[in-house]
């Protein structure tokens, strides 16, 4: 391949495992490129072996292997800084690299611990890819130890019913019917005022379930990020309202699932969706600004 048409792409941080190997045997990246790892070092010279300094697993384990880079080959021609700016237009491309990385982290996960980055992370050659790798190893190995045995899982809020009718299930919207004042404009007030206690009301369970998701989370996570909550085409006709990834301790996971599911019966104009797992994509670097709680309806 020639190296001067190519870029290097890193879809995660991960440490050497005789399980990792196996699986990268036949792991292909973007564009079918094999995925290799690359171990921290100066940059490689011409003609220098490309996996020369590559670590090799413990057979005890006691002593964990450097962190390193799962990385492929991209064509420069698509990922330099101009063809990025066109690409992030082009909805099919963004899709197709999108998920082509999300299926590269998710398969390493299934066999070691991972630290995904971003999409479109790419070096000028594997040697710039190395020699950051190197000047940031420490990080990377307090943060790979701190993700051992914990996995992603994503807890989400919609709103199932429509927030001018969900109150009739708390009998308020047939109260307010066989109260309603005569007249078109005092019936139209009315109407107004019951849809808007429907929405508190349904915004209201939003609150309580999730305090409710959080006192589970209490109980079996070590980590939480607050992200904003979807919109569009993600949700469809149904509201998302809340949008949580939590860190969760492998032997933690199925009672995890279970609490948030049996709690889920407590909140009828709700629907409570748990997602995972997943690489930790929400805690490979530090947690953002959280947004608001789901506390107050729109205008």
């Amino acid at each position: 391949m020639n190296t001067h048409a190519t870029l290097t792409y890193v879809y995660a941080v991960t440490r050497p495992t005789s399980r990792l190997a196996e699986a990268l045997a036949t792991l292909q990246g973007i564009g079918g490129a094999p995925v290799r790892l690359l171990l921290p070092g100066p940059p490689t010279g011409a003609g220098a072996d490309p996996d020369a300094g590559r670590g090799a697993p413990t057979a005890s384990g006691a002593v964990p292997a450097a962190p390193a880079f799962a990385a492929s080959e991209v064509p420069e021609s698509d990922f330099n800084e101009h063809a990025l700016k066109n690409h992030f237009e082009d909805l099919e491309w963004l899709e197709h690299v999108a998920r082509t990385h999300h299926d590269v982290v998710q398969a390493l996960a299934a066999h070691a611990t991972v630290l995904p980055l971003r999409m479109a992370t790419v070096y000028q050659d594997e040697g710039r890819a190395r020699h950051v790798l190197t000047a940031q190893r420490h990080a990377f190995a307090r943060r790979l130890d701190e993700l051992d045995a914990h996995t992603e899982y994503g807890v989400k809020i919609y709103l199932t019913a429509p927030t001018a009718t969900a109150g009739t299930r708390t009998g308020e919207g047939a109260e307010a019917t066989r109260t309603a004042p005569a007249g078109p404009g005092k019936a139209y007030l009315h109407a107004r005022r019951a849809q808007h206690h429907a929405r508190e009301a349904v915004y209201q369970q939003a609150r309580q379930a999730a305090a409710t998701i959080e006192a589970i989370a209490a109980r079996h996570a070590t980590g939480h990020v607050r992200h904003a909550p979807q919109s569009g085409a993600l949700t469809g006709p149904q509201e998302n309202v809340l949008n949580d990834a939590y860190l969760v301790p492998d032997h933690q996971a199925e009672p995890f699932r279970n609490a948030i599911v049996d709690a889920a019966g407590d909140f009828p104009d709700l629907r409570i969706e748990v997602t995972g797992p997943w690489a930790p994509y929400s805690f490979a670097m530090p947690a953002p600004d959280s947004p608001p709680d789901p506390q107050e309806p729109p205008p």
